[in-house]
Protein backbone atom coordinates (compact mmCIF):
# COMPACT_ATOMS: atom_id res chain seq x y z
CA UNK A 1 0.00 0.00 0.00
CA UNK A 2 1.52 3.21 -0.99
CA UNK A 3 1.12 6.10 2.07
CA UNK A 4 3.47 8.11 1.31
CA UNK A 5 3.72 11.30 -1.21
CA UNK A 6 6.04 14.29 -1.74
CA UNK A 7 9.71 14.69 -2.85
CA UNK A 8 11.90 17.63 -0.71
CA UNK A 9 8.97 17.50 1.42
CA UNK A 10 7.14 14.21 2.44
CA UNK A 11 4.00 12.87 3.91
CA UNK A 12 2.83 9.24 5.08
CA UNK A 13 -0.84 8.50 6.24
CA UNK A 14 -1.64 5.53 8.52
CA UNK A 15 -4.42 4.00 10.78
CA UNK A 16 -8.10 3.07 10.02
CA UNK A 17 -11.58 4.74 10.35
CA UNK A 18 -12.27 2.62 13.37
CA UNK A 19 -8.97 1.92 14.33
CA UNK A 20 -6.75 3.45 18.03
CA UNK A 21 -5.63 6.36 15.99
CA UNK A 22 -4.88 7.95 13.03
CA UNK A 23 -2.40 10.01 11.83
CA UNK A 24 0.26 11.59 10.00
CA UNK A 25 4.15 12.08 9.39
CA UNK A 26 5.51 14.79 7.81
CA UNK A 27 9.58 14.86 6.77
CA UNK A 28 11.46 17.11 4.91
CA UNK A 29 10.08 20.24 6.89
CA UNK A 30 12.21 23.42 7.35
CA UNK A 31 13.31 23.73 11.02
CA UNK A 32 11.34 27.01 12.22
CA UNK A 33 8.33 26.73 11.18
CA UNK A 34 6.07 28.38 13.34
CA UNK A 35 2.97 25.39 14.87
CA UNK A 36 -0.06 27.26 15.16
CA UNK A 37 -2.38 25.42 16.90
CA UNK A 38 -5.34 27.32 16.57
CA UNK A 39 -4.68 27.63 13.09
CA UNK A 40 -5.14 23.19 12.76
CA UNK A 41 -7.90 23.59 14.79
CA UNK A 42 -9.77 25.65 12.28
CA UNK A 43 -9.14 23.75 9.48
CA UNK A 44 -9.71 20.81 11.00
CA UNK A 45 -13.56 22.32 11.87
CA UNK A 46 -14.00 22.86 8.73
CA UNK A 47 -13.74 19.46 7.79
CA UNK A 48 -16.24 18.57 10.26
CA UNK A 49 -20.01 17.28 9.62
CA UNK A 50 -22.47 19.70 10.69
CA UNK A 51 -26.40 20.09 10.37
CA UNK A 52 -28.46 18.04 8.17
CA UNK A 53 -26.08 17.53 5.48
CA UNK A 54 -23.71 15.78 6.77
CA UNK A 55 -23.25 12.00 8.63
CA UNK A 56 -23.99 12.50 12.67
CA UNK A 57 -20.80 10.96 13.02
CA UNK A 58 -18.80 13.36 14.79
CA UNK A 59 -14.66 13.85 16.36
CA UNK A 60 -13.93 16.45 18.02
CA UNK A 61 -10.40 15.43 16.66
CA UNK A 62 -7.45 16.06 19.42
CA UNK A 63 -4.70 16.30 17.51
CA UNK A 64 -1.30 15.57 19.47
CA UNK A 65 1.77 16.67 18.06
CA UNK A 66 4.60 13.76 19.05
CA UNK A 67 7.94 14.60 17.52
CA UNK A 68 9.26 17.21 15.52
CA UNK A 69 8.55 20.10 17.60
CA UNK A 70 10.20 21.66 20.65
CA UNK A 71 8.96 25.62 21.85
CA UNK A 72 6.26 25.60 19.26
CA UNK A 73 8.89 25.50 16.16
CA UNK A 74 9.46 22.46 13.66
CA UNK A 75 12.88 20.80 14.49
CA UNK A 76 13.47 19.59 11.08
CA UNK A 77 13.25 16.24 12.43
CA UNK A 78 9.81 13.72 11.62
CA UNK A 79 6.86 15.59 12.87
CA UNK A 80 4.64 12.82 14.13
CA UNK A 81 0.54 13.41 14.77
CA UNK A 82 -1.92 11.18 16.11
CA UNK A 83 -5.43 11.48 16.08
CA UNK A 84 -7.87 9.19 18.62
CA UNK A 85 -11.58 7.63 16.92
CA UNK A 86 -13.46 8.49 19.60
CA UNK A 87 -17.20 7.85 18.17
CA UNK A 88 -16.58 4.68 15.98
CA UNK A 89 -20.31 2.20 15.21
CA UNK A 90 -18.03 -0.55 13.84
CA UNK A 91 -21.69 -3.05 14.14
CA UNK A 92 -23.14 -0.66 11.11
CA UNK A 93 -20.55 -2.22 8.82
CA UNK A 94 -20.74 -6.29 9.50
CA UNK A 95 -22.53 -7.45 6.97
CA UNK A 96 -20.31 -5.17 4.43
CA UNK A 97 -17.34 -7.55 4.91
CA UNK A 98 -19.48 -10.25 2.66
CA UNK A 99 -21.52 -7.50 0.46
CA UNK A 100 -19.82 -5.01 -1.08
CA UNK A 101 -21.65 -1.11 -1.67
CA UNK A 102 -21.47 -0.24 -5.25
CA UNK A 103 -19.13 2.08 -5.96
CA UNK A 104 -16.97 2.12 -3.10
CA UNK A 105 -13.74 0.47 -2.61
CA UNK A 106 -15.18 -2.12 -0.36
CA UNK A 107 -14.89 -4.34 -3.25
CA UNK A 108 -11.17 -3.52 -5.02
CA UNK A 109 -10.03 -3.79 -1.39
CA UNK A 110 -11.09 -7.06 -0.52
CA UNK A 111 -9.04 -8.24 -4.31
CA UNK A 112 -5.61 -6.44 -3.53
CA UNK A 113 -6.16 -7.30 0.34
CA UNK A 114 -7.42 -10.60 0.57
CA UNK A 115 -9.85 -10.09 2.53
CA UNK A 116 -7.24 -8.90 5.47
CA UNK A 117 -7.80 -5.08 5.41
CA UNK A 118 -10.27 -3.45 7.74
CA UNK A 119 -13.81 -3.42 6.50
CA UNK A 120 -15.16 -1.14 9.27
CA UNK A 121 -15.74 2.46 8.29
CA UNK A 122 -14.27 1.58 5.35
CA UNK A 123 -10.78 1.42 6.81
CA UNK A 124 -8.00 2.79 5.90
CA UNK A 125 -9.82 3.71 2.46
CA UNK A 126 -12.12 5.96 4.93
CA UNK A 127 -12.28 9.44 4.39
CA UNK A 128 -12.37 9.74 8.06
CA UNK A 129 -8.35 9.63 7.44
CA UNK A 130 -8.49 12.88 5.93
CA UNK A 131 -8.53 14.48 9.66
CA UNK A 132 -4.63 13.45 9.69
CA UNK A 133 -3.98 15.17 6.34
CA UNK A 134 -5.58 18.42 7.23
CA UNK A 135 -4.11 18.40 10.78
CA UNK A 136 -0.57 17.79 9.07
CA UNK A 137 -1.17 20.16 6.06
CA UNK A 138 -2.17 23.26 7.67
CA UNK A 139 0.88 23.60 9.07
CA UNK A 140 2.37 23.89 5.45
CA UNK A 141 -0.52 26.52 4.67
CA UNK A 142 0.11 28.64 7.60
CA UNK A 143 3.66 28.47 6.72
CA UNK A 144 2.76 29.62 2.80
CA UNK A 145 0.36 32.40 4.02
CA UNK A 146 3.24 33.74 6.01
CA UNK A 147 5.12 33.96 2.58
CA UNK A 148 2.20 35.82 0.98
CA UNK A 149 0.67 32.64 -0.77
CA UNK A 150 -3.01 31.99 0.05
CA UNK A 151 -5.12 29.80 -1.73
CA UNK A 152 -8.86 28.42 -0.86
CA UNK A 153 -11.95 26.13 -2.78
CA UNK A 154 -15.18 27.06 -3.10
CA UNK A 155 -18.59 25.02 -4.41
CA UNK A 156 -18.40 26.30 -7.89
CA UNK A 157 -21.28 24.18 -9.14
CA UNK A 158 -24.02 22.25 -8.07
CA UNK A 159 -26.80 20.66 -9.96
CA UNK A 160 -27.44 23.66 -12.29
CA UNK A 161 -26.18 26.01 -8.99
CA UNK A 162 -23.02 28.58 -9.81
CA UNK A 163 -21.15 30.56 -6.95
CA UNK A 164 -18.88 33.71 -8.05
CA UNK A 165 -15.71 33.38 -8.79
CA UNK A 166 -13.28 33.71 -6.21
CA UNK A 167 -11.32 37.33 -7.34
CA UNK A 168 -9.29 38.56 -4.60
CA UNK A 169 -7.57 37.28 -1.28
CA UNK A 170 -10.67 38.80 1.05
CA UNK A 171 -12.79 36.34 -0.56
CA UNK A 172 -9.98 32.94 0.40
CA UNK A 173 -10.29 34.58 3.61
CA UNK A 174 -14.03 35.07 3.60
CA UNK A 175 -14.20 31.12 2.84
CA UNK A 176 -11.43 29.77 5.69
CA UNK A 177 -14.77 31.11 7.98
CA UNK A 178 -17.49 29.18 6.04
CA UNK A 179 -18.40 26.02 6.84
CA UNK A 180 -20.17 25.89 3.84
CA UNK A 181 -17.94 27.17 1.35
CA UNK A 182 -19.82 29.53 -1.30
CA UNK A 183 -19.40 33.19 -1.84
CA UNK A 184 -22.66 33.97 -2.99
CA UNK A 185 -25.81 33.75 -0.18
CA UNK A 186 -28.14 33.00 -2.58
CA UNK A 187 -26.53 30.19 -4.38
CA UNK A 188 -25.51 28.81 -1.09
CA UNK A 189 -29.15 28.62 0.19
CA UNK A 190 -30.17 26.67 -3.14
CA UNK A 191 -27.35 24.13 -2.39
CA UNK A 192 -28.14 23.28 0.80
CA UNK A 193 -31.86 22.81 -0.35
CA UNK A 194 -30.71 20.28 -2.50
CA UNK A 195 -28.61 18.88 -0.40
CA UNK A 196 -31.36 18.52 2.56
CA UNK A 197 -33.96 16.87 -0.20
CA UNK A 198 -31.59 14.20 -1.31
CA UNK A 199 -30.76 13.40 2.55
CA UNK A 200 -34.08 12.91 3.29
CA UNK A 201 -34.52 10.50 0.40
CA UNK A 202 -31.74 8.74 1.18
CA UNK A 203 -29.37 9.65 -2.00
CA UNK A 204 -26.48 11.86 -2.05
CA UNK A 205 -25.39 14.45 -4.19
CA UNK A 206 -21.60 15.56 -5.33
CA UNK A 207 -20.30 18.92 -7.26
CA UNK A 208 -17.50 20.98 -8.93
CA UNK A 209 -14.93 22.58 -6.73
CA UNK A 210 -12.53 25.09 -7.72
CA UNK A 211 -9.34 26.16 -6.48
CA UNK A 212 -7.66 29.56 -6.73
CA UNK A 213 -3.93 30.31 -5.25
CA UNK A 214 -2.59 33.88 -5.52
CA UNK A 215 0.88 34.89 -4.61
CA UNK A 216 2.85 31.89 -6.12
CA UNK A 217 6.20 32.95 -7.78
CA UNK A 218 6.79 32.22 -11.47
CA UNK A 219 9.45 29.96 -12.33
CA UNK A 220 8.15 26.59 -9.84
CA UNK A 221 7.46 23.32 -11.27
CA UNK A 222 9.30 21.04 -14.00
CA UNK A 223 8.52 20.73 -17.94
CA UNK A 224 7.63 16.91 -17.40
CA UNK A 225 6.62 13.92 -14.92
CA UNK A 226 6.72 16.57 -12.13
CA UNK A 227 4.64 19.13 -13.81
CA UNK A 228 2.91 21.32 -11.52
CA UNK A 229 -0.45 19.98 -13.10
CA UNK A 230 0.69 16.81 -12.77
CA UNK A 231 1.81 17.14 -9.04
CA UNK A 232 -1.41 18.98 -8.13
CA UNK A 233 -3.22 15.98 -9.95
CA UNK A 234 -1.45 13.12 -8.44
CA UNK A 235 -2.46 15.00 -4.75
CA UNK A 236 -6.12 15.77 -5.69
CA UNK A 237 -7.05 11.97 -7.17
CA UNK A 238 -5.49 10.76 -3.96
CA UNK A 239 -8.78 12.33 -2.01
CA UNK A 240 -11.37 10.00 -1.85
CA UNK A 241 -14.50 10.92 -3.97
CA UNK A 242 -12.49 13.10 -6.58
CA UNK A 243 -13.26 11.90 -10.19
CA UNK A 244 -11.60 14.75 -12.41
CA UNK A 245 -9.42 17.93 -12.70
CA UNK A 246 -9.19 20.74 -15.29
CA UNK A 247 -7.12 23.77 -15.00
CA UNK A 248 -7.67 27.23 -16.27
CA UNK A 249 -9.83 27.13 -18.99
CA UNK A 250 -9.53 23.41 -19.12
CA UNK A 251 -12.01 21.07 -21.30
CA UNK A 252 -13.48 25.10 -22.71
CA UNK A 253 -10.13 24.52 -24.40
CA UNK A 254 -12.20 22.64 -26.91
CA UNK A 255 -14.82 25.11 -27.66
CA UNK A 256 -12.31 27.96 -28.60
CA UNK A 257 -9.46 29.05 -31.15
CA UNK A 258 -5.74 29.45 -30.17
CA UNK A 259 -5.96 33.31 -30.96
CA UNK A 260 -9.04 33.32 -28.35
CA UNK A 261 -7.21 30.31 -25.62
CA UNK A 262 -3.82 31.93 -25.42
CA UNK A 263 -2.71 34.33 -22.74
CA UNK A 264 -1.19 37.53 -24.16
CA UNK A 265 1.19 38.70 -22.09
CA UNK A 266 1.32 42.29 -20.65
CA UNK A 267 3.35 45.18 -18.03
CA UNK A 268 1.57 45.41 -14.96
CA UNK A 269 3.65 47.55 -12.40
CA UNK A 270 6.93 46.26 -13.84
CA UNK A 271 5.90 42.82 -13.34
CA UNK A 272 5.20 40.46 -16.21
CA UNK A 273 1.46 39.36 -16.03
CA UNK A 274 -1.19 37.88 -19.09
CA UNK A 275 -3.83 39.94 -20.07
CA UNK A 276 -6.52 36.37 -19.69
CA UNK A 277 -5.40 33.53 -17.58
CA UNK A 278 -6.87 30.73 -19.84
CA UNK A 279 -3.85 28.21 -18.55
CA UNK A 280 -4.64 28.73 -15.07
CA UNK A 281 -1.06 30.17 -13.92
CA UNK A 282 0.78 27.36 -15.33
CA UNK A 283 2.85 27.31 -18.75
CA UNK A 284 4.66 24.39 -19.54
CA UNK A 285 4.59 22.57 -15.94
CA UNK A 286 5.72 26.11 -14.47
CA UNK A 287 4.05 28.18 -12.97
CA UNK A 288 3.76 31.82 -15.04
CA UNK A 289 3.54 33.90 -11.82
CA UNK A 290 -0.70 34.57 -12.31
CA UNK A 291 -3.30 32.62 -9.65
CA UNK A 292 -3.28 29.11 -10.22
CA UNK A 293 -7.09 28.11 -11.29
CA UNK A 294 -8.35 24.25 -11.00
CA UNK A 295 -11.48 22.52 -10.72
CA UNK A 296 -11.81 18.82 -9.31
CA UNK A 297 -15.24 17.38 -9.67
CA UNK A 298 -16.31 15.30 -6.34
CA UNK A 299 -18.71 12.44 -6.97
CA UNK A 300 -22.13 11.78 -5.09
CA UNK A 301 -21.41 9.57 -1.97
CA UNK A 302 -21.45 6.18 -2.24
CA UNK A 303 -22.84 5.26 0.91
CA UNK A 304 -26.40 6.29 0.24
CA UNK A 305 -29.95 4.38 2.32
CA UNK A 306 -31.49 3.00 -1.47
CA UNK A 307 -31.51 -0.39 -2.55
CA UNK A 308 -28.90 -1.00 -4.44
CA UNK A 309 -27.23 -4.46 -6.50
CA UNK A 310 -24.57 -6.21 -5.08
CA UNK A 311 -23.14 -9.79 -4.83
CA UNK A 312 -22.46 -11.66 -1.58
CA UNK A 313 -18.20 -12.89 -2.05
CA UNK A 314 -18.83 -15.79 0.20
CA UNK A 315 -21.22 -17.79 -2.09
CA UNK A 316 -20.62 -15.17 -5.42
CA UNK A 317 -24.51 -14.69 -5.81
CA UNK A 318 -25.78 -11.35 -6.56
CA UNK A 319 -27.08 -9.94 -3.79
CA UNK A 320 -29.70 -6.55 -2.58
CA UNK A 321 -27.91 -4.11 0.30
CA UNK A 322 -29.73 -1.85 1.86
CA UNK A 323 -27.05 0.12 4.11
CA UNK A 324 -27.55 1.58 7.73
CA UNK A 325 -24.58 3.02 9.78
CA UNK A 326 -24.00 7.29 9.42
CA UNK A 327 -23.32 8.66 5.69
CA UNK A 328 -22.76 11.99 4.51
CA UNK A 329 -25.93 12.73 1.66
CA UNK A 330 -22.71 15.38 0.16
CA UNK A 331 -18.96 15.21 0.98
CA UNK A 332 -17.88 17.76 -0.99
CA UNK A 333 -18.27 20.99 1.74
CA UNK A 334 -16.13 18.88 3.53
CA UNK A 335 -13.48 17.68 0.66
CA UNK A 336 -12.77 21.20 -0.02
CA UNK A 337 -10.15 21.80 3.10
CA UNK A 338 -8.69 18.54 2.45
CA UNK A 339 -8.25 20.00 -1.32
CA UNK A 340 -7.06 23.15 0.32
CA UNK A 341 -4.85 20.87 2.78
CA UNK A 342 -3.51 18.51 -0.78
CA UNK A 343 -2.87 21.89 -2.49
CA UNK A 344 -0.49 23.66 -0.04
CA UNK A 345 1.44 20.14 1.04
CA UNK A 346 2.34 20.03 -2.97
CA UNK A 347 3.08 23.84 -3.34
CA UNK A 348 5.12 23.73 -0.35
CA UNK A 349 7.02 20.85 -1.47
CA UNK A 350 7.48 22.14 -5.19
CA UNK A 351 8.82 25.36 -3.47
CA UNK A 352 10.82 23.51 -1.47
CA UNK A 353 12.50 21.25 -4.22
CA UNK A 354 13.00 24.95 -5.86
CA UNK A 355 14.55 27.04 -3.68
CA UNK A 356 15.85 24.96 -0.58
CA UNK A 357 14.68 23.38 2.61
CA UNK A 358 14.87 26.98 4.49
CA UNK A 359 12.56 28.71 1.96
CA UNK A 360 9.15 28.70 4.13
CA UNK A 361 11.36 29.56 7.18
CA UNK A 362 12.44 32.73 5.55
CA UNK A 363 10.98 35.80 6.30
CA UNK A 364 10.41 39.07 3.91
CA UNK A 365 11.28 36.82 0.53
Amino acid sequence: MKNTFGNAISITLFGESHGDMIGAVLDGLAPGLEINEQYINEKLALRRPFGKISTSRAEADPFKIISGVFNGKTTGSPLAIIIPNNNAKSGDYADLKDIPRPSHADFTANVKYHGYQDYRGGGHFSGRITAAVVCACAILQYALENKGIYLGSHICYMQGIEDKNIECVEDIKTLANLQFPMLNEKAKEQALEIIESVAKDGDSVGGVLETVVLGMPAGVGEPWFDSLESMLSHAIFSIPGIKGIEFGLGFGFADVNGQLANDNFAINDQKIVTKTNNNGGINGGISNGMPIVFRSVVKPTPSIYKEQQSIKLSTMEEQPLIISGRHDPAIIHRARVVVDSLTAFTLADMLTVRYGTDYLAKDGE
